[in-house]
């Protein structure tokens, strides 16, 4: 079994997997964490394990691209999902034309409003949980998401995308903000109004508890 560790988080591993039943897969492994009672940590282990599968199912019902999953081990804390051959958006965005940036965030602000219409909250959602592959974009790691229509938590959300575009990409934030924010607006509708009002508010609020 040909196994390479790729990435190490906090809370999970992300293992490349070269041949799961004659398959290239990721599998992403919450490991043990030992300053938690064992019984707890398993529970937990167990519970977000199973969740994240839920939200990257329900992700893909309401259209948005996301790895396929093959199988979920809710005792091991292990999903083997798809491995998508692909750039993350955070390494190209300096690569290609501004028109090009554009299209690319608009289709962003497309998936993250249609995940906001299906009720699921990201969390994380910036562009290094994203992979362009081919002309999809796909979302990855829902690891700290969850089930919410509330106007509070995906002004969150977008506001984790914008301020992300202003230090990661703030050579080109305001293309990349108004791209997104377009797609974003084009899927939800009137409910966009409310949310993206209530971004501003997160901003202010920030900008004001900096300044105490």
């Amino acid at each position: 079994m040909a196994l390479k560790i790729l990435a190490k988080g906090a809370e999970a591993d992300i293992i490349l997997d070269d041949d799961w039943n004659g398959m290239r897969v990721l599998i992403k492994r919450r490991g043990v964490k030992k300053y938690r009672h064992p019984e707890i940590d398993e529970q937990i282990r167990k519970i977000r394990t199973v969740h994240e599968a839920e939200l990257i199912h329900r992700a893909r019902e309401g259209g948005v691209p996301t790895p396929l999953i093959y199988q979920v081990d809710p005792n091991g804390a292990e999903i083997v999902m798809e491995y998508i051959e692909g750039y993350k958006v955070k390494d190209i965005v300096h690569k290609i034309s501004e028109e090009d940036n554009w299209s690319l965030f608009k289709i962003i602000g497309r998936e993250a409003g249609a995940l906001h219409k299906a009720g699921i909250i990201h969390g994380d959602l910036t562009t290094s949980n994203m992979i362009k592959s081919g002309d999809r974009v796909i979302i990855i790691d829902f690891g700290l998401g969850e089930i919410s229509k509330e106007i509070e938590k995906r002004g969150v959300d977008i506001n984790l995308m914008h301020r992300m575009l202003s230090s990661t990409h703030y050579d080109l934030q305001e293309l990349l903000q108004d791209a997104f924010d377009e797609g974003y607006k084009e899927v939800l509708g009137l409910e966009s109004e409310e949310v993206l009002q209530r971004v501003e508010d997160i901003r202010k609020r920030g900008r004001y508890i900096e300044k105490e």
